[in-house]
């Protein structure tokens, strides 16, 4: 092989590492998925919720839940009502009124489906009526106390659905809620039981009833 032979060979194989050194990889654009698509946004978004296994018994719900909430120790020098006549633990929550409805009707309904099990005159509630339920398969009996008795429409065995208008709420101050101030009293006690005590002296007596806020949010 000639000398002018092996330089042209020499120079093309030179031409050609020089080339290969000097190409840059550009790396391949993997897809994306459209904003939005299940793909983009699977591992970004939460669960949602549970859904509330309860409905709120009166309009406005926990927005008039402004003074007495689950297992709150009131007495008469300590409490953010007054006057104060009960000592204790609370055992439900408080759906307070507003000025505008002191003499206007103001409607109370089922939180859930169920039987209503009990409706009368009690003392600390003036009107009450209880009603059993299942929420979470736990059987529970629902509380509603400062009702106007003569306005508790449904019979005591009545099947129940939620939402289902129950009674109204009694006058302020008078003997519809044994002189109490308008509002609803809503407690959540466990199992079958009758039992509408409004408070407990004893906070681990607590236990034996639910905070109605976790039912309703």
């Amino acid at each position: 092989m000639s000398n002018g032979v092996k330089k042209i060979i020499f120079a093309i194989f030179f031409i050609f590492v020089a080339a290969g050194c000097g190409t840059v990889k550009t790396p391949i654009a993997q897809p994306t998925a459209p904003a939005g698509s299940p793909a983009a946004t699977s591992s970004s978004v939460s669960a949602p919720n549970p859904a509330p296994q309860l409905i709120e018994p009166i309009s406005g719900g926990l927005s008039r839940v402004t003074k007495k909430g689950f297992g709150l120790f009131v007495s008469p020098g300590h409490s953010p009502v007054s006057p104060e006549k009960f000592t204790g633990f609370h055992t439900g929550i408080d759906f307070e009124t507003t000025p505008q409805e002191q003499n206007i009707d103001v409607a109370v309904y089922a939180a859930c489906d169920g039987k209503l099990l009990l409706k009368k005159y009690a003392s600390g509630y003036g009107g009450a009526a209880v009603q059993a339920c299942k929420p979470d398969g736990q059987d529970v009996t629902i509380i509603y106390g400062h009702l106007r008795l003569s306005s508790i429409s449904p019979n005591i065995g009545d099947e129940l659905k939620a939402g289902d208008k129950i009674a109204v709420l009694g006058t302020g101050y008078s003997s519809e809620t044994d002189g109490e101030r308008k509002h609803l009293h809503f407690g959540i006690h466990k199992g079958t039981a009758i039992n509408i005590l409004g408070y407990v002296q004893n906070q681990n007596d607590l236990s034996g009833w639910i905070d109605p806020e976790l039912y309703l949010k």
